[in-house]
């Protein structure tokens, strides 16, 4: 029998490429970026403050002719270092990041990648953590997952109630500001999660080492959705 994971990649991987952030915005304009610590590009940008970050990352776009710089997805980062959010008492530090970030401009629309009800929704407050977040059900066919839509702006959760149905390409939010979204330059972390388990609003984005086995099985790379160009 196949397990969810694959079935869930056998559904979506012929599919055409589904858009998370504004339909205007063209395949082309979306540019990889890498930031592990033995990256180049790593080594050309400061994440010590939201501001230096944000004006670093449009700095890059404009280099690279591009609208959305994107990457992360099993990418270990040592900028959670400076954050005590990834640092547990007892625990490994968490540094493996498991979700799709997709870096642009605040305000960008944010839309659902599939037909879904709204699962649940939270301001998650504190530095390095995802701000406003979004949690969608979907149901196609007999296949059930989720996706997490973090570091939104605060009016994109003021008028949701759980339930709400959302279709595929509809807006869903936009893109916050670093003094709602964690404290990081403005972007999307774009997660699916095949059970969300008990968890409501938040779903862990990073993981330490120990633990990336069991979020890789569980959390599918969101390109498989995106198809975006590597």
């Amino acid at each position: 029998m196949k397990s969810k994971q694959q079935v869930f990649i056998n559904y979506f991987q012929e599919k055409a490429p589904i858009q998370v952030l504004n339909a205007a915005i063209s395949l082309d304009a979306y540019v990889p970026i890498n930031l592990t610590e033995d990256s180049s590009m790593f080594s050309e940008l400061s994440t010590a403050s939201s501001e230096e970050f944000e004006q670093q990352i449009q700095y890059y776009l404009n280099t690279y002719n591009g609208n959305v710089a994107f990457g992360g997805y099993l990418e270990k980062r040592t900028i959670y270092s400076r954050r005590a959010l990834f640092q547990e008492s007892g625990r490994p530090s968490r540094c493996i990041h498991i979700g799709l970030d997709l870096w642009t401009i605040e305000d960008t629309p944010v839309l659902a990648v599939a037909d879904g009800v709204v699962h649940s929704f939270k301001n998650n407050l504190g530095t390095g953590n995802y701000g406003p977040t979004i949690i969608l059900q979907h149901q196609i066919g007999n296949l059930n997952f989720f996706t997490l839509y973090g570091h939104l702006s605060l009016r994109s959760i003021q008028q949701l109630r759980t339930g709400m149905r959302f279709r595929k390409g509809e807006r869903i939010g936009s893109i916050g500001i670093s003094a709602v979204n964690g404290d990081y330059a403005p972007h999307l972390h774009f997660q699916v999660m095949l059970d969300v388990q008990k968890f409501d609003g938040d779903y862990p984005g990073v993981c330490s080492e120990e633990d990336k086995l069991h979020f890789m099985l569980n959390c599918p790379d969101p390109n498989i959705l995106l198809k975006l160009p590597n």
